[in-house]
């Protein structure tokens, strides 16, 4: 007669493992595709308020460029990661015609972690997220 004395807890560290291992990347991924989604908002809520209160549109190109920098930087995201497109309603040359309403639509690509680069299984490793927000252009003085 055999004595199965000690596999119990052989049984228990082996199905542990199995099951542990997908648990832990799968937290790895919701936190990353998180961490994405609150970063392709906030970069597009704060670029819509800097773009609405831009003098010229140059200055608001700028300003936009800076919001989107530093939104990324605080979600540990490069700025190569993203897209910003910006839309005006109505449409028309001048998006920063006083009651014009601008709405800024940012992309973040998130790249999932511990994806092998072996048989181009990169390709696979990302999501995009999105996030938009909409601004009207403030009664002032007249803009460029």
């Amino acid at each position: 007669m055999r004595s199965d004395r000690g596999s119990a807890s052989l049984e228990f560290i082996a199905a542990g493992v199995l099951l542990i291992v997908p648990l832990i990347y799968l937290v790895l991924v919701l936190g990353r595709v998180q961490a994405g989604t609150l970063a392709a908002e906030a970069v597009a809520r704060q670029s819509a308020r800097v773009f609405v209160t831009a003098s010229t549109p140059a200055l608001a190109d700028a300003r936009v460029k800076s919001a989107v920098v530093d939104g990324l930087a605080d979600f540990n995201f490069a700025p190569a990661e993203a897209t910003t497109t910006v839309s005006c309603t109505p449409a028309g040359a001048n998006c920063l015609r006083p009651e014009a309403w601008v709405t800024i639509t940012s992309a973040v690509m998130v790249t999932l972690p511990f994806v092998p680069s072996i048989l181009g299984l990169e390709r696979f490793g990302h999501i995009t997220v999105t996030g938009s927000a909409t601004e009207q252009v403030p009664l002032g003085a007249p803009r460029a």
